[in-house]
């Protein structure tokens, strides 16, 4: 099979290797469509702690089974599925404490290899994380449960009211999916804070509450929302961009009382610092959400399945399999929101 590999930060190859089989409880899926993504983007760039290179890589995707291991339930060759890249192990300290998004085996057994012609899916995987795509639901969209799982997952610590004014920073994918999934929920009153106009634009497309530039200034953009919420700030502050400033800042629109989700990862080796007069009298809570869970991955599906969730408008182009090193070039120069791999 045809198969892109990163070889070190910055060189992708496309190779043909041994197309896998699958194994006990194992299922091999033709990719339909494999999205990218922020993470993919980093480990393109500056390769990843848990990944050694040169390695397979990419991890949102949806397909076809082409290929059932023994005892398989559930599914036949030639279903079109959606898949998590992960599962729980169930048994280890974290997962007996319900921790399960931070399960000791969780990232050892990632599946990865989505920018292929083919991709074998572990057994746990396939017990808990798969699911039988609804003829009504796009490939492209079916490829966007993962990061719309972690999205869930965030939120899942909240507890949002309809009336609840949200500020998401960064108008990317992760951003615009918190838009999305805040609006599926009930919530309409969410601002979106970023700086490309592209996405600004696909923000305000989706009827964001409010879109700020963050060009303008952060003075400027937080009197913005102070304005927007008669003084107070934000309920809810959801920092997407994974800039340690960035981090440091969003405490500053948070009202008192309120709560800021930390979701975007900072580069390793990064810290930051925070108020801590802020912090303590005006009581803010910070939250600082890993990966999925199996119940976030339900609620995603199921968001998904309802068409309660509008995922192909995050997708702005499609590119064919031997054209990956395009797709990371358009990606770093920010104008996009997703692209969609087709082998």
């Amino acid at each position: 099979m045809r198969a892109n590999l990163l070889i070190k930060p910055g060189q992708i190859e496309l190779r043909e290797i041994e197309t896998p089989s699958p194994g006990e409880g194992e299922v091999l899926v033709k990719v339909r469509a494999a999205l990218t993504c922020g993470t993919d983007l980093k480990t393109f760039l500056r390769g990843h702690p848990k990944f050694p290179l040169p390695a397979l890589f990419g991890h949102e995707f949806s397909g076809e089974i082409a290929q059932i291991g023994r005892n398989v339930k559930g599914f036949r060759e030639g279903d079109p599925v959606m898949s998590a890249p992960s599962g729980p192990c169930g048994h280890c300290y974290y997962c007996v404490r319900g921790q399960e998004n931070i399960c000791a085996s969780v990232m050892e057994n990632y599946t990865l290899g989505a920018y292929a012609e083919y991709i074998k899916v572990p057994s746990h995987v396939v017990a808990q994380n798969m699911f039988e795509k609804p003829n009504k639901l796009s490939f492209q969209e079916a490829a966007v449960l993962e990061p719309l799982a972690c999205v869930m997952h965030g939120l899942s610590m909240l507890k949002l009211r309809e009336d609840d004014t949200v500020v998401v920073i960064g108008s990317g994918a992760i951003g615009l999916l918190h838009l999305l999934a805040l609006q599926a929920l009930g919530l309409k009153r969410v601002i979106i804070l970023g700086r490309r106009p592209y996405r600004l634009e696909i923000a305000r497309k989706l009827n964001a509450y409010r879109v700020i530039d963050f060009n303008a200034g952060q003075p400027q953009a937080r009197e913005m929302i102070l304005e927007a919420t008669q003084g107070r700030g934000a309920d809810v502050v959801v920092e997407c961009t994974g800039t340690p400033s960035v981090w440091e800042s969003a405490i500053n629109i948070a009202r008192r009382g309120g709560e800021v989700v930390l979701f975007g990862g900072c580069k390793p080796g990064t810290t930051v610092t925070f108020d801590t007069q802020r912090l303590h009298y005006d009581q803010i809570t910070l939250r600082s959400p890993f990966h999925l869970t199996r119940n976030s991955v339900r609620q995603a599906y199921e968001l998904l399945a309802e068409g309660k969730l509008l995922a192909n408008s995050l997708i702005t182009d499609t590119y064919p399999l031997d054209q990956l090193d395009e797709v990371f070039s358009l990606l770093q120069k920010g104008d996009c929101i997703k692209y969609a791999v087709i082998p």
